[in-house]
């Protein structure tokens, strides 16, 4: 049976505005470079770096804007890590 004209699509969600950043993963032998990554990404220091690497999944920018978190996201898998967008 067909829809109805008016059926399909009545509710329109809102547009998500705001997205976060969460490292899933990174290979052991991309770890240096990854760090480095972050490390330009956020103001962390090189030991809460090291740490942010080591207890993952993470999230590591909450809150950006869409091109903000594509971009952080390009940077990170480039260095070899796993990453998401939510």
């Amino acid at each position: 049976m067909a829809p109805m004209p008016g059926e399909a699509g009545e509710t329109v969600a809102e547009e998500k505005t705001t997205f976060d950043v969460m490292v899933e993963d990174v290979a052991s032998d991309k770890r240096v470079a990854v760090l480095k990554v972050i490390r330009k990404l956020t103001s962390l220091g090189l030991a809460d770096a090291k740490a942010f690497t080591t207890a993952l999944p993470k999230t590591l920018k909450e809150g950006v804007s869409k091109e903000e978190a594509d971009e952080a996201k390009e940077a990170l898998e480039a260095a070899g890590a796993k990453v998401a967008i939510n």
